[in-house]
């Protein structure tokens, strides 16, 4: 089960659904099956509009793009997805992050949804999720903007041992341990998708599993924008960088003083998506 109780999921969904009444641009609420289950995604923007397909990161939904989604839906037809495993209201399924599973799933979502070519925006998980499809179907990607993507640069344990001793503290020391894995940026706490992250992370069971490295990086073909904070807590950043330095197609944005969650890049992403 994803959730420590029912009562838990009821919260989390209400939560969530809470937030979608508050989208900042008319939406549609869209479900689509697929071999994995019914996946869930907020829909808004000009119907006619090129797609922009955005993917959220790990114990996380739609909600995340709340912010940036009325900017960029006055340009595109914006598709939110929620990933299949997370605390949306896409379906349970959990397949193993290496069994091949989540690029098809991306490609059987947008076939339901009618969307051939697209652009993509993910961040963290959802980064990894953009490449794997992106790799697979490099023709279906128009441009490809992520956010501190997993599946590139190894991954790194040693701040989140820092961070726990923190965690029985209360919210104090709650807040000292988001600041040792998030960086200095912080959502602010009086927002409601702050108190939706918090039920997330009380009642949620995230996954605990490695994120495979995507091997084949050259089949990258299209325009790709990466950016990521020089102090990432579970990320090598560096080693990101590294390994996209030889594609001629990559631009890498290393913001110094940033960690895993960024300054917001609404502007920075509308730009280089319509660039």
């Amino acid at each position: 089960m994803n959730y420590r109780s029912a009562e838990g999921a009821r919260l989390v969904e209400d939560g969530y659904r809470e937030l979608l009444r508050d989208w900042p641009v008319p939406y549609e609420e869209v479900r689509v099956p697929t071999s994995q289950g019914e996946t869930f995604a907020v829909v808004s923007g000009p119907p006619d509009a090129p797609p922009l397909v955005l993917l959220h990161g790990s114990a996380a939904n739609a909600a995340m793009w709340a912010g940036p989604a009325g900017a960029w839906a006055r340009r595109f037809r914006v598709v939110a997805v929620d990933m299949i495993g997370e605390p949306g209201l896409s379906a349970p399924s959990r397949p193993p992050l290496a069994s091949g599973v989540y690029g098809p799933w991306l490609g059987e979502v947008l076939d339901g949804l009618g969307l051939g070519r697209v652009s993509v925006v993910g961040t963290s998980l959802g980064g990894w999720l953009g490449l794997e499809f992106a790799v697979a179907a490099p023709s279906r990607v128009e441009r490809m903007v992520l956010t501190c993507p997993s599946g590139i640069g190894r991954q790194r344990y040693g701040k989140l041992l820092l961070a726990l001793p923190f965690l029985p503290f209360g919210r104090p020391g709650q807040r000292v341990a988001r600041r040792i894995l998030l960086g200095p940026v912080s959502l602010p706490p009086e927002s409601g998708y702050f108190r939706h992250k918090v039920a997330i992370d009380r009642y949620f069971r995230p996954r605990r599993e490695k994120v495979p490295i995507v091997a084949d990086l050259g089949r990258l073909t299209m325009p790709l924008l990466v950016v990521i904070g020089a102090h990432d807590a579970f990320l090598d950043s560096r080693e990101t960088a590294r390994r996209l330095a030889h594609l001629p197609n990559a631009t890498v944005r290393l913001l110094p003083d940033a960690g895993h969650l960024l300054p917001p890049q609404t502007t920075e992403t509308l730009a280089f998506l319509t660039g």
